[in-house]
């Protein structure tokens, strides 16, 4: 077990348990939840990387931006997920310090690295820009912004317009070298937050922010194959994937193999697009390079799926 490396990448319900509990202290009590468990694992003697989602907090940083744009300049999308990587990893690292304290871990840290993520400038994706971001506006506000701002707009399902933003597939990890060294002196890192800050390349190298938005299973998935990770642990809401969730011939799966998720994932129904789907594709694209295990499980459950007792496992 010893010096095992794992990536752990934790979705938003990690950090926002429901609308009654957004502040930021409701937020950096559920980031703690989270980290308890980050911390039996480490316990263990794992050298770990943490991941994590950005969405609602970014949507919380852009509105801020709208209410006060009649005085202060407006907040471009990249810096939004600059911004939240600083304070989701400061929450995160507060509470992992106070729990190496509270055990005697007195020979770890934890670290956030504020992580660029370079995306291809000819990825698809920019041609059909689809992922929702920021408030709701009415037809009119719309128009304005895509006349004054250049902005994607779109109707949603009736509620309103909303900005829409390309989702691109993480090719690159900037700060790729640096995160290695320190997970190899037994730091926990904190990256790739929101799956990283989306930048593209120009013909000299020279790297721009892009108002995009990268898959955060995606950019954990690269990042758990570059830094040779033994297991791949992607934390959602739920404790174990099923199949047709949520129907009534609901199965759930306890052992995966890799063909039998991409057999599943093919047939696309089981899996939402918005939400199961990405982290199967995630675990697969980590498997296929050489990944030896991934575990799919709610954060509470980490310590028991571990055990074998429950989660998803999906193995070559």
């Amino acid at each position: 077990m010893k010096n095992r490396i794992a990536v752990v990448a934790i979705g938003g319900n990690s950090l926002i348990k429901d609308k009654q509990h957004q502040t930021i202290r409701d937020q950096y009590i559920a980031a703690k939840e989270t980290c308890d468990h980050i911390v039996s694992m480490i316990k263990d003697g794992w050298k770990i990387a943490i991941g994590h989602g950005n969405g609602p907090q970014v949507g919380f940083i852009l509105r801020r931006s709208e209410l006060a744009a009649h005085e202060l300049h407006e907040i471009p999308l990249d810096v939004c997920g600059a911004d939240s990587q600083g304070a989701i990893g400061y929450a995160l690292q507060q509470n992992l310090y106070n729990e190496f304290k509270q055990f005697g871990i007195n020979n770890r840290h934890a670290i956030t690295v504020v992580t660029q993520v370079e995306v291809a400038a000819d990825d698809p994706a920019f041609q059909n820009p689809s992922k929702p971001i920021g408030s709701y506006m009415n037809k009119a506000q719309a128009k304005l912004r895509r006349e004054n701002n250049g902005w994607d707009v779109v109707e949603d399902a009736g509620r309103g317009w909303r900005r829409v933003v390309p989702s691109p597939l993480p090719i690159c990890i900037v700060e790729e070298q640096a995160i290695k060294g320190l997970i190899a002196s037994g730091i926990v890192v904190i990256t790739v937050g929101g799956g990283g800050i989306p930048v593209v390349a120009d013909d000299n190298g020279q790297l721009q922010g892009i108002a995009a938005v990268i898959d955060k299973d995606f950019a954990s998935s690269l990042l758990a194959t570059n830094i040779r990770a033994d297991l791949f642990i992607i934390s959602t809401a739920i404790e174990k994937v099923a199949l047709n969730f949520g129907k009534s011939n609901q199965v759930w799966l306890d052992h995966v193999t890799l063909a039998q998720a991409k057999e599943y994932l093919t047939e696309g129904t089981h899996f939402a697009k918005g939400s199961m789907a990405p982290k199967i594709q995630a675990a697969i694209n980590f498997l296929e390079k050489g990944g030896k295990e991934v575990i799919i499980t709610n954060s509470g459950n980490i310590e028991q799926a571990l055990a074998g007792e429950t989660g998803t496992h999906i193995i070559p």
